[in-house]
């Protein structure tokens, strides 16, 4: 089990973070309809990974344990309240020898928010590769970000305070997070990448744990598109919005641990941005890959 503290890790610029223990923990209201809660109502809209790993969970739920998610593959349709508590709808598409498929309408208000098609696996063996390798300095050996970064420029990060209250992720980035330097007006590469976890401790369920990724893989994703255009999502103008995002789950993991999240923006042209994330353990053994379209647009 992860040292995590299980209340919730303190932030030194606004308190506890989101209870994602508690956001996990959805309520069965009828058969296959599921309903989930923000506990944060400060948000002005719910955290794009609370839905994924909200509607995981909905669909997990009507899978024999033995079966693991591998992969989730969701749109968003319309912002969410987070005043306001969210109905999972699970369809039992496919009960097939080998995989299980779901599909997990999020409602509010009687309206579509966001979609999700989900497919679950009996554990078998198989060939076994992966294409890239990593390295990275261990995240006990880095700074937290308010410690690597000066005084000035967190005193205008006023997105870093915002994050920490509502999503319950803890971060550490091996190299400057390109963000830092295109609020001095320079272009990076599009890549970027930070060891992450999930802020608090969760369950030893494979699907809890799964669902905690599916949370954790929504940060920073997209804008690792904006780097080469010396841009922030803080610019004026700038609109930024996930419109759909797959996540593939290649072995158990645990979330609540550290793991390095490398990331790529692929492309960016039309008012849309395309990126893709890989997930490695310490090992450097690939766990986990996403990809993510998402509106990009700078409006003077």
């Amino acid at each position: 089990m992860s040292s995590i503290p299980e209340t919730g890790a303190v932030d030194l610029l606004h308190g506890h973070r989101p209870p994602l223990r508690r956001i996990l923990e959805l309520e069965e209201v009828d058969t296959d309809l599921y309903l989930g809660r923000s506990y944060n109502d400060a948000a002005l809209r719910i955290y794009g990974g609370q839905a994924v790993a909200q509607a995981l969970i909905a669909a997990g739920r009507t899978v024999p344990p033995e079966r693991r998610a591998h992969s989730l593959h969701g749109h968003f349709i319309h912002p969410g309240n987070p005043q306001a508590p969210v109905l999972y709808h699970v369809e039992r598409v496919r009960d097939g020898g080998s995989f299980t498929t779901r599909s997990v309408r999020a409602t509010q208000g009687g309206v579509t928010i966001f979609l999700l098609t989900t497919s679950f696996q009996r554990p078998e063996q198989g060939f076994s590769h992966q294409a890239r390798e990593t390295t990275a300095p261990a995240p006990e050996q880095l700074p937290a970000f308010e410690d690597s970064v000066d005084s000035a420029y967190l005193a205008d990060a006023a997105w870093l305070p915002q994050l920490r209250a509502n999503v319950a992720v803890e971060f550490r980035f091996p190299e400057e997070y390109p963000r830092i330097a295109n609020a001095r007006g320079e272009s990076r590469p599009p890549r970027q990448r930070a060891w992450v976890r999930t802020a608090t401790a969760l369950a030893d369920d494979p699907l809890v744990q799964a669902a905690g990724f599916a949370y954790t893989s929504d940060l920073f994703l997209l804008s690792s598109a904006l780097p080469p255009h010396a841009v922030t999502i803080d610019e004026p103008g700038m609109q930024l919005a996930s419109l759909d995002h797959s996540v593939w789950l290649h072995a158990d993991f645990r979330s609540d641990e550290w793991h390095l999240y490398e990331q790529e923006g692929l492309w960016t042209g039309g008012g849309r941005g395309l990126a893709r994330g890989h997930l490695y353990d310490r090992d450097g053994v690939l766990v986990a890959s996403t990809m993510q379209e998402g509106l990009l647009r700078l409006r003077k």
